[in-house]
C-alpha cells in the first residue's frame, strides 16, 4: 500500500503543478475582464488553481460555447460504462472505512505493520525506484515531438526537483501518516457519498463540488510531505514576450521546490478572451473529427416525401 504512495506521490505532484501552468479545462465564473490580457488569464487559472475551483478553471480555460457544450455531454460517457457489483461492493466498503467515527484511528492501526514493513524492505531502495521513475517521465519529455529544446530543459528540471523531494522525503513517517489519513477521512466525510450508484448519480454541479474537496485534500496531503502547492502557484510571474492581438507568447517563471524554473506557453485570443493554444487547437481538432465521423441524417426511403407530380399537359 505505500510503496505505490510513493510512486503516485511523484505523478500527483507533476499533475496538479502542470495543470496550475498550463490552462488545462476545468471551471468557475471568470468575468471577461479577468482573461481579457494574456497574463490576466493565466493568474486567474492560477488562483481559481489554488482555490480548488474545478468547475471555475473549466470555464476559464474554454471559450463559452465550448465550455457549455462539454457541461451540456457531462456524465454520457459514464453512462456507457457499466457497473460491476464487485465495483459497488468496493466502493461502498471504502467509503464505510473511510467515514467512521473511528476512521483514523483504525486506518492507521491498519497500516502501521505495513510502514514497518516498507522501511525494512524497500526505503534503501527508494532513491533507485525514484530514479527509474524520474528517466521514464525524461524519456517521454524527450519524445514529446510538440516540446522545443528550452521546453524539454525545464520540464527536465522540474522532474528532477521532484525527483530530489521524493528521494529526502520519509513517506512512511508514523506522524505524516496520521496527518493524510486525518485529511483523508475528513475529506470522505464531506463529499458524503454513500454509494458508487450516488457518486455516479452526481451532476455536472455537484462533482465539481465533490472535485474541489478532493482537490483541496490532495494539496493538503502533498504539503504534509513538504510539496506546497500554493507557494508553486504564489510563485508564478507570467511575462507576455509577444503580443500582436491574436497570438500571444507568455513565459512563467515559477519556483518548484525551491528550484526557479521557466515555461513558455503560447495562447490565442478568441472573441476577446485568451486561451491556451493547445487547448483551442484541440477543439477543433476534435470538432473536425466528429464532422467527419457523425453520419448525415436521412429520412428512411419509406418516408421520404414524395416527388412532385409533373403538370398535365392540355
Amino acid at each position: 500500500m505505500v510503496k505505490p504512495l510513493v510512486r503516485a506521490a511523484l505523478a500527483a505532484s507533476l499533475l496538479v503543478f502542470f495543470a496550475g501552468c498550463e490552462q488545462k479545462p476545468a471551471e468557475t465564473a471568470v468575468t471577461a475582464p479577468a482573461a481579457a490580457t494574456p497574463d490576466a488569464a493565466i493568474l486567474a487559472s492560477v488562483q481559481l488553481v489554488k482555490q480548488g475551483d474545478i468547475a471555475g478553471l473549466m470555464q476559464n480555460a474554454l471559450p463559452p460555447a465550448d465550455f457549455a457544450k462539454a457541461k451540456a455531454e457531462w456524465g454520457k460517457a459514464k453512462d456507457q460504462e457499466p457497473v460491476t457489483e464487485e465495483q459497488r461492493t468496493q466502493f461502498n466498503e471504502t467509503m464505510a472505512k473511510l467515514t467512521a467515527p473511528d476512521a483514523e484511528q483504525k486506518l492507521f492501526a491498519e497500516i502501521e505493520p505495513k510502514l514497518k514493513e516498507f522501511d525494512a524492505q524497500y526505503q534503501q531502495q527508494l532513491p533507485m525506484y525514484a530514479m527509474a521513475g524520474a528517466g521514464w517521465i525524461k524519456n517521454m519529455i524527450q519524445q514529446a515531438q510538440t516540446m522545443s529544446e528550452a521546453e524539454r530543459a525545464q520540464a527536465t528540471a522540474a522532474v528532477d526537483a521532484l525527483q530530489a523531494w521524493v528521494v529526502k522525503t520519509h513517506f512512511t513517517d508514523a506522524d505524516s501518516v496520521k496527518k493524510v489519513i486525518a485529511i483523508v477521512a475528513k475529506a470522505a466525510r464531506e463529499m458524503n457519498l454513500k454509494s458508487l450508484d450516488e457518486a455516479r448519480a452526481l451532476d455536472y454541479d455537484q462533482s465539481m463540488q465533490k472535485a474541489r474537496i478532493a482537490f483541496l485534500a490532495l494539496k493538503d496531503a502533498l504539503a504534509v510531505y513538504g510539496l506546497s502547492i500554493d507557494q508553486t502557484l504564489d510563485s508564478i510571474k507570467p511575462q507576455v514576450l509577444s503580443n500582436d492581438g491574436k497570438t500571444a507568447s507568455v513565459q512563467l517563471s515559477y519556483t518548484l521546490l525551491g528550484a526557479p524554473l521557466t515555461a513558455t506557453t503560447e495562447m490565442v485570443n478568441v472573441d476577446g478572451r485568451w486561451y491556451g493554444k493547445q487547448t483551442i487547437e484541440k477543439l477543433k481538432e476534435n470538432a473536425a473529427e466528429q464532422a467527419t465521423t457523425t453520419p448525415a441524417v436521412t429520412a428512411p426511403e419509406s418516408q421520404a416525401a414524395p416527388a412532385p407530380e409533373a403538370p398535365k399537359q392540355g
